[in-house]
């Protein structure tokens, strides 16, 4: 996934990507350790996520950050 930007929150990234469908649910699935962030869980929703980092929600494909 590509952005714009130097960097994009976690709970933003998962609404751009439609992972989620609210700010709300970002942060139950982030709490609940269903978000990991290269390779490690990760429960702050507003960590930033810069090019490079890999991103994947269980049960769903993996990304990328790319800049665009």
């Amino acid at each position: 996934m590509s952005i714009d930007t130097d960097y994009i929150k976690l709970d933003s990234f998962l609404k751009l990507a439609n992972l989620v469908m609210s700010g709300g649910e970002a942060k139950i699935v982030i709490q609940e350790g269903q978000v990991k962030v290269n390779g490690e869980a990760e429960n702050r929703r507003g960590r930033k996520l810069y090019p490079g980092d890999s991103i994947v929600l269980t049960g769903c494909s993996s990304f990328v950050i790319e800049r665009e």
